[in-house]
Parts: C-alpha cells; structure tokens; sequence
C-alpha cells in the first residue's frame, strides 16, 4: 500500500491526530540504543529503515482496528511503548508502521487487599513506582532503565529489575495481562494467584517482543515499601572466582538478598577506584523486607563472608550505587563515546554456576584477540538464583571510522554469544534478543526451537508483527 493511503485509511480509523508521518519523529520513534547505533548517531550516519508512520493509539480498541487492519493488508507493525530498548527490537521494516501505546498512560486499579496493581502499557514505570512507594508499597521492579521503562515493554522484553534475586523478574511479577493480536482480537488472562488449567498462557506474550500480540494492560504483585529497614553491605574480595563461589554459597544457603552485585577487578578500578587492591573485586549486597528479616540476611552474609578473606567495605559502596545505579539513562543521547573515538556498549549472558566462571574468562581472553582495538572488557554479576547467575558484560573498543562501528560490534558480541553458547549457557539474559541476536536463536533454543516457529504460525499467521525477533526467517 502506498504510504499515503496508509497514512490517510489510518487517520480515518484512530483520528488524524494519532497517526503521525513527520519524518524526524518516525526516526526517533525507530531510535534504539544499541553502542553502534549510538556511535553513527554522533558520526551524523544513523541510517535505519524507514517506516511510514507512529500510531498513537489511545485505548485497546484502537490497538485491535489498526493491528486488524494492518494485518488485512500485510503491513509491518513494531510494537513500542518506553523506547529503552538497547537490541534493535524496536527499529521498524522499510514502509512498516510503528505502533506507539506510550499515550495508553493509566494507573487503572491498586488493590491493597488481592496485592496488585493494575496499568496500562504506557505507564511509565518510574511514575508508577512513585504513586505505589507514597502509599506504602512497591513493584519490587527497578530495572537500570527505570526512569524511561514502560509497563508495555517491561513484559514484552522478559526485563528484571536490581532488587531481582528477592522479587524475581518481571515474569514472577505478572498475575494476568490484556493482550491484542495480530489480527485485531483482544485476548485476556485473568488474575489469579495461581492455577492449573494448561500452559501459562502469560508466557505466550511475556518476553516475546512484540512478535505474537501487543500487550495493553498488566497486572503486577505489589509489596510492603520499607528501604527504612535495608540492610547493606560492600566488600572486596580477590578475584571473581571467589566472588562468584561466595554468591554461591548465600545462594545456596538460602538466604534471598535483593541485591547481589559482584563488579570485576576491571570495574571495581573503573568504578570504584581506590577502594581495593589491584585484583580484588568488589562485592555490593542489600537485604529488604522487613527489619527482622533484612537483619537476619545480613547477618548470615556476615558470617559467610568471613570464610573469604574479604574486606569489609561498610555501607558506602552500596549507599553510592543506590544514588547512581539509573544514571545511564541521562547520558543516553549524548555523544560522548564518538567523540572520545570510543565504541562502548554492554551485552548479558547467564548459565550454571559450574560453567559461569569459565564464559567470563573464555570472553575476556577472547574478545582481545578477535578486536584488537579493545580498551576495556568487564563484567559483573548481578542477578543470581539457585541454579547461577548472569554476567554483563562492559567493553569499550577504539573506532575512528564510523562505517566500521556496526562490524567491530558483532565481532564483539560474536565473541560473547559462541563461548557462552560452547559452555551452555543462555545469550540473553534481561534485555531480550532483539534483532541482533536473532541469528543465534536455533542454538539457544536447540531441539525446542520448532515451538517458537508453531507460535508465530498460529497467532501472526501473516507475520506483521516485529519482523526479525525471535525468527531467523524475519
């Protein structure tokens, strides 16, 4: 369909007002994150796709006319809310249509005694957080994109938050959600704390970015909100394999912390330089809850802590992180890494405990080698289970050449993907695959690969919906 019908039928079905075709606006509606879309942005090369036009959506029956009438004609759609996204999920196909729920903006229920909270998907969860932690409560979600994550995005990229190893991820947060699919019928999962009637149907939209419904209203646990009773901690301990063995153990034991953060010796000297000994990482925990409980943890983290060797950092490291921990989210637009020559980035991985040591090493020993224009490679370890926990990575590598930004990055993250994916691990942790990392989806998911494929077939039959998730063939 030629774009100017599009534009025209769209306006007739949702209002002229809600379908914007400026073309600034439609580029920075498709702005993703990713370190070298951030680096041909300041080298004045960003060059995505173009889609059409933003639908801005008002309300779940408009969602379903312009996904129905999407659907009816083939065109692309790209589910957006909070625009956060570091991955690539949010850029559009050529001529497709973005479509936008950040104006389905409202808090539509908190119910203190069922203990949760219901929103649509443009909640902005920062705003959210607020109107909860004023009335004594909390989602127990503070993800380091808080201040431009919305509720929408939050389930459709499988997000966590830092408190997570006490709260769970958002997929342990969600009690029922409001979904619309690709052609236009509005589905519904109700709220209950649990039941045994089938498959989850939750975990058909929860982490699907998009690709087989756009979520529009969610309902999440809430808390007591009691930071009044934190109790907190930093240490430095040699290296990250007792670091690591140290999580382990406070894993093990059964003792749930809600921060549990373990900065390698690279980031511990970059980030919190002169507060241990070249080779030390440094440890952060917090224990919440309520005070008995939080004191409990905290002395149980005391008593394994001494069998390590560690240095007992007191209260500041943690104190400082809880100031600082969303900055990045202020420093986003800048351009500052072009302008030091330097392309920057992160990228998550998780496995076992018995293998989570080895990827780090194998990574930091390799991605040198495949890149040796790198700088700086890092990781910490910063949401933990039972069974493991994930690293994030931190490199920086030295670019003059724009053109060049887009294949030293992939060599990087080649890198991180094979030697997590040799050892077992999983090549997404929290900020979803994304269209970056599509390619790897037949290994990750092996023999159950064939699942993904059957879901797509049943609920996007046309394939419109965020083409080049999840699916090789997109």
């Amino acid at each position: 369909m030629e774009h100017a019908a599009l534009i025209h039928q769209l306006g007739d079905l949702i209002g002229r007002e809600n379908v914007i075709a400026d073309p600034e606006i439609v580029l920075d509606s498709s702005k993703d994150y990713i370190g070298f879309r951030q680096y041909e942005r300041g080298a004045g090369m960003y060059r995505v796709p173009r889609a059409a036009c933003v639908v801005k959506p008002q309300n779940t029956a408009q969602v379903s006319v312009v996904l129905s009438f999407l659907n009816e004609y083939g065109v692309d759609a790209v589910p957006r809310t909070g625009g956060s996204c570091v991955t690539m999920g949010v850029e559009p196909q050529e001529g497709g249509v973005i479509v936008d729920g950040s104006d389905m903006n409202e808090i539509i229920e908190l119910n203190e005694t069922n203990l949760w909270v219901t929103a649509r998907c443009g909640t902005p969860l920062e705003y959210l957080e607020n109107y909860l932690n004023k009335r004594g409560w909390t989602t127990g979600h503070h993800p380091q994109s808080l201040p431009m994550a919305h509720v929408g995005g939050l389930l459709a990229t499988r997000s966590i938050g830092q408190f997570s190893t006490l709260y769970g991820g958002i997929e342990d947060l969600v009690v029922g959600l409001e979904a619309v699919l690709a052609d236009g019928e509005v589905v519904r999962i109700k709220n209950n704390p649990r039941r045994s009637v089938g498959p989850d149907l939750r975990h058909m939209f929860i982490g699907s970015e998009g690709a087989f419904g756009f979520i529009t209203e969610a309902s999440l646990k809430i808390f007591p909100y009691m930071p009044e009773n934190y109790w907190m901690r930093g240490y430095g301990i040699q290296g990250m394999d007792n670091g690591l063995a140290a999580i382990r153990e406070i894993m093990a034991k059964g003792y749930k912390p809600a921060v549990v953060r373990l900065h390698c010796p690279v980031e511990a000297e970059r980030d919190f330089g002169g507060i241990v000994p070249d080779g030390y990482a440094v440890l952060l925990l917090l224990a919440d809850g309520p005070k008995a409980v939080a004191d409990a943890i905290g002395a149980g983290i005391e008593e394994i802590m001494q069998s390590y060797e560690s240095i007992d950092l007191g209260t500041k490291p943690v104190e400082h992180w809880l100031v600082h921990r969303n900055d990045t989210c202020d420093n986003m637009d800048n351009d500052l890494y072009y302008k030091l020559g330097l392309l920057a980035d992160t990228c998550e991985i998780s496995a076992p405990w018995s293998v989570i040591g080895d990827i780090y090493a194998a990574v930091l020993e390799r991605v040198p080698r495949d890149v040796p224009e790198m700088v700086s490679i890092g990781g910490h370890s910063s949401h933990s289970y039972m069974q493991g926990t994930n690293i994030y990575f931190t490199f920086g590598a030295l670019l003059h050449d724009a053109e060049n930004a887009r294949p030293m990055y992939m060599r990087i993250v080649t890198a991180i993907m094979e030697e997590t994916l040799k050892r077992g691990g999983s090549i997404a942790h929290h900020h979803g695959s994304g269209k970056y990392r599509t390619r790897w989806m037949p290994q990750e998911h092996g023999s159950s690969y064939v699942l993904m494929r059957r879901l797509k077939e049943a609920l996007d039959p046309n394939g419109i919906l965020n083409k080049g998730v999840l699916l090789t063939d997109g």
